[in-house]
């Protein structure tokens, strides 16, 4: 089959399948008639799997202008269950690429694409395959050699000095100011967590901790160069209480044993907050009915009180108390904001989505190119001051006011007006990223005047100044954004819209649908969900608090049910560990909670690429594994899959293990005893040869490799052979370096694999083909008819044949060679080997 070959599949430009054979053709032709796709216009590359028939077709618009294209559209057609799964990576900020191009077209593809792949060659860019399949990890990589990518040449970055890349250097601050601050948050309160996590603790608000205890917040805090003071009535009873922007009632007023004191220590706390009120305290829980019960809580073991709340009654008791909306940002943690425009600001925060201002693209200039036009020349003379505009217009989806702008007066001198500089970026801009900004900007308001009308809270007096132009900008007044967004808040019970708009997430790459039941999702992605399903999520924080502690999302598209899952380590664990379930019932608003540990073993998440999508880390890696987890074919791991403790029996037996995110052989040495295949045992492979019994030396592998390679023989050749013709004899097996100094006739230790991954006195392998190898008889048979069948029905590397009723020689290595050699007695009456040819 022409094209380019990546294990089972092969990958061809539709400029080739007029060439490749009938049956290939009328498949294709079957699946663009199921899929209403036309090559060249919808797809333009084929991807074949030769195993099981399955068939992709994909859209690389750029294909030969772009040396490394970008893949757009991916089409996987079943024509078995007729069956189409669109996936668009249209707004990516890491779609996959393409490399090798020539592969894909016929042998009179363009000299460049194959110069540019001999050079990437030199230059070790295609070592780690594992490292170069999506966008930015490939950017990274030639950056990292030392490279740009300009036309159709590797250009060093040092001898381009004109090159400017502020683009490059906003996507990685962006990308580090979402998860980069410079706080210890593992020495950090949780409720201290909550606020640099929504960037309250960026060094510009004062901090009062209200109850501070021993300090610690107030150390951390005070080494991060954040203003903060405390009082505590105990440890800092000499410390002012004194008024700040934030301030903190950290799990104070749980340990209040009077009614009356915890009310005046919850207002002498909001009182003193200028901007934002923060109040935690413990959730109800095991603990919650030990102890002896006194006033509305329990006295503790230690003779201290707590009061355990639910987080409906702590809300409650915070909204009655204070006379004002409290906001559930983590179980236990609420936010009450004493400024209206700082908490409008934070709502419609949670609700906006930066991918367009991400994605802000540059166009970097050729220095090959002779001539620059004069409209080029003045983008590159004012680009410091155009894309930091451009990059203002899609973070607002609008035209900016004048009070948004920060360089006015640099705009005003170098374009005669603000007008003209707007009008000058977005003529030498793309207007589909603006479009695209403009929508998700809309959309990003309906959520949140959506969740404002679920939560039944009152109309704001008045509105923040950017939400009110925002409000005239895409709706003209403030009732019809009212009425817009409670128009789709009423839908979020409807099963049918639901499901659609599931369906349209899975299309843009976000989460795994469960065809007619949920769709599961990282939490990173729920900016990117269409509206109605960040309403239907955002109504469940309203009840729960914040999501971003969470891992996994399940919308349940029938039942009105939100579940939220947390796992250990989830982004550096190839099979994460489910730590704590949250089911949140949307149409009776109430949840429960589902710790696992002690008393339930946290069961594993298979398969974690499915809920994930290019742009997480690791995406490359993690694909690698669980690609490599299902071609092991040891586990069906649809549904749930199997158990933990069944999970890791069945991966150790098989001679795996996991670190992280790798699927690596067993580096443990098993017991001699343990089975290895379905019928023998170590021992019998290790102590079948006539030497090893008469000299008695153990010969046991020292290199785990070998026990491996020896599993590896017996599950593809020996298990399958004895189940077709029954139990084989062993004659000789595995051969340590110790046992080969005995044996002085008829062996090639470097050549026979019986020394398996063994190494030598100079840690060289003693065969460097690898694999392992032995000799059997199945006694009452013809060996000729037995290894005709090996040679036919297995992936063997190496067969000797030595006669009818004499043992044979078979091996199993990585090469898979599939030799089939006959030793024939010469003339001379010497063995002397001949190849027989194979027939299927």
């Amino acid at each position: 089959m022409l094209g380019k070959k990546v294990l089972n599949s092969v990958y061809w430009h539709c400029s080739l399948t007029s060439s490749q054979d009938s049956k290939v053709q009328q498949t294709i032709k079957a699946a663009e008639v199921l899929a209403h796709l036309k090559p060249g216009l919808d797809y333009n590359i084929i991807k074949y799997d030769s195993k099981s028939g399955m068939l992709s077709l994909l859209w690389y618009p750029n294909f030969f202008e772009e040396p490394f294209p970008a893949l757009e559209t991916s089409f996987r057609i079943d024509l078995t269950t007729q069956r189409v799964e669109k996936r668009s990576y249209q707004t990516s900020l890491n779609p996959p690429i393409l490399h090798r191009k020539e592969l894909l077209l016929s042998g009179d593809a363009p000299k460049q694409f194959t110069q540019l792949t001999e050079t990437a060659e030199q230059l070790g860019l295609f070592d780690d395959t594992i490292r170069i399949g999506f966008k930015q990890a490939w950017e990274a990589l030639v950056r990292e050699k030392g490279f740009q990518i300009i036309d159709y040449q590797f250009v060093p970055i040092g001898n381009d000095e004109s090159t400017d890349s502020p683009n490059f250097e906003f996507l990685e601050s962006t990308r580090i100011s979402r998860h980069l601050t410079a706080l210890s948050r593992s020495n950090l309160s949780a409720p201290m967590q909550c606020l640099a996590r929504h960037g309250f603790l960026d060094g510009t608000l004062t901090v009062f901790d209200y109850g501070c205890g021993k300090g610690d917040d107030i150390r951390n805090l005070s080494a991060n160069a954040i203003p903060v003071a405390g009082w505590d009535p105990h440890y800092a009873p000499n410390h002012p209480k004194q008024a700040a922007d934030i301030v903190n009632l950290g799990f104070v007023i749980n340990v209040i044993e009077n009614y009356q004191e915890r009310l005046e220590a919850l207002i002498g706390a909001y009182n003193l907050a200028t901007q934002v009120l923060v109040v935690s305290a413990m959730l109800f829980n095991q603990n919650a009915l030990k102890g002896q019960a006194f006033n509305d809580g329990v006295v503790t073991q230690r003779n201290t009180f707590q009061k355990y709340f639910t987080q409906s009654e702590l809300k409650v008791f915070l909204t009655d108390t204070l006379e004002t909306y409290a906001i559930p940002v983590a179980p236990g943690i609420f936010f009450v904001f004493k400024n209206q425009d700082a908490e409008q600001r934070f709502l419609l925060g949670r609700q906006s989505s930066q991918r367009n201002v991400l994605r802000l693209s540059h166009r970097p200039v050729s220095p090959a190119e002779p001539k620059l036009s004069r409209n080029d020349k003045k983008c590159l003379a004012y680009k410091h001051l155009i894309d930091p505009l451009w990059q203002k217009i899609l973070e607002l989806g609008r035209l900016p006011d004048k009070s948004e702008i920060d360089s006015m007066i640099e705009l005003t001198e170098a374009f005669g007006s603000i007008s003209k500089a707007i009008r000058f970026t977005l003529d030498n801009n793309e207007a589909a990223l603006f479009e695209q900004a403009r929508q998700s900007k809309v959309e990003d308001l309906i959520t949140y005047f959506a969740l404002q009308a679920f939560s039944k809270r009152k109309q704001y007096k008045h509105l923040e100044a950017g939400l009110q132009k925002d409000i005239k900008a895409f709706f003209g007044d403030y009732q019809s954004a009212i009425e817009t967004a409670r128009s789709i808040l009423f839908k979020i019970s409807n099963a049918e819209l639901i499901a659609e708009a599931c369906h349209q997430a899975t299309e843009q790459g976000l989460g795994f649908l469960d065809e007619g039941e949920a769709l599961h999702l990282h939490t990173s992605m729920v900016q990117e969900l269409p509206a109605l399903l960040r309403i239907y999520i955002g109504c469940a924080t309203i009840l729960y608090g914040d999501i971003e502690q969470t891992d996994l999302i399940k919308i349940h598209i029938q039942s009105g049910k939100l579940s939220l899952m947390r796992y250990d380590d989830f982004e550096n664990q190839a099979i994460p560990r489910l730590l704590e379930r949250v089911k949140i019932n949307l149409r009776e608003q109430t949840f429960d909670l589902y710790e696992y540990g002690d008393s339930f073993e946290p069961t594993n998440l298979y398969l974690k690429s499915r809920y994930i999508n290019e742009e997480f880390p690791h995406i490359a890696e993690q694909l690698n594994f669980d690609e490599q987890l299902q071609a092991l074919n040891l586990f069906d791991l649809s549904g749930y899959g199997p158990n933990p403790e069944e999970f890791r029996q069945t991966l150790s037996r098989a001679r795996f293990e996991i670190d992280r995110l790798s699927l690596i052989r067993s580096r443990k040495i098993p017991n001699l005893d343990e089975f290895c295949g379905a019928y023998l045992t170590y021992r019998q492979l290790i102590e079948c040869g006539e030497t090893q019994q008469i000299t008695g030396i153990s010969n046991r592998p020292i290199q785990p490799d070998s026990y491996s390679a020896l599993y590896d023989l017996a599950i593809n050749i020996l298990d399958p052979v004895i189940d077709y013709f029954g139990m084989i004899r062993l004659t000789y097996g595995f051969c340590s370096h110790e046992l080969g100094k005995h044996i002085k006739k008829r062996v090639a230790p470097k050549l026979d694999q019986h020394a398996a991954y063994e190494v030598n006195s100079k840690k060289n392998y003693i065969c460097s083909r690898l694999g392992a190898a032995v000799d059997f008889i199945v006694d009452d048979e013809d060996m000729r008819e037995v290894a005709n069948w090996i040679a036919e029905n297995t992936p063997f590397d190496r067969l000797y044949f030595y006669g009818e009723h004499r043992p044979i020689h078979v091996s199993f290595g990585a090469e898979q060679k599939g030799q089939y050699i006959d030793l024939v007695i010469t003339g001379t009456g010497r063995l002397a080997p001949k190849n027989r040819k194979v027939i299927y």
